[in-house]
């Protein structure tokens, strides 16, 4: 298990190439590999443009990648209204967190007022994946 701090933009990138590396590594395809580093890049942002910092930590398995993105922001009000596309407290599209649940194959969200949001998400790894 790899944890990384996420304070920066910088670490939005790091945090990015580093996810996909450690799916390519584990045999995903290029598809998944960039669906990987979106989702990242998509929660990482978050973290930055509305959590403050977090953190992500990295958990793999023969087969599955396990990505957990973490904050120390205000929590999330209303996550049914946050996971609709178009949504945002931002300037952004509103699409960074219903994008990343259709990228991945599980997604789970977490977040309570004063307390920060933790979002789980995982991608499987399946035998025609290979490169």
């Amino acid at each position: 298990m790899i944890q990384l701090a996420i304070e920066t933009e910088e670490d939005i990138i790091i945090a990015a190439t580093f996810g996909k590396s450690v799916a390519r590594d584990m045999g995903f395809s290029i598809v998944d590999q960039t669906k990987i580093a979106v989702s990242i890049s998509e929660l990482t942002r978050n973290v930055i443009n509305y959590g403050i910092r977090g953190m992500i930590r990295f958990k793999t398995s023969e087969k599955c990648l396990e990505i957990v993105v973490k904050d120390e922001g205000p929590g999330i009000k209303n996550i049914a209204e946050a996971m609709k596309d178009g949504v945002t407290t931002g300037n952004g599209l509103g699409l960074g967190l219903s994008g990343t649940r259709r990228l991945m194959d599980d997604f789970h969200i977490e977040s309570a007022l004063g307390a920060g949001t933790k979002i789980t998400i995982k991608k499987w790894l399946e035998e025609d994946n290979n490169p």
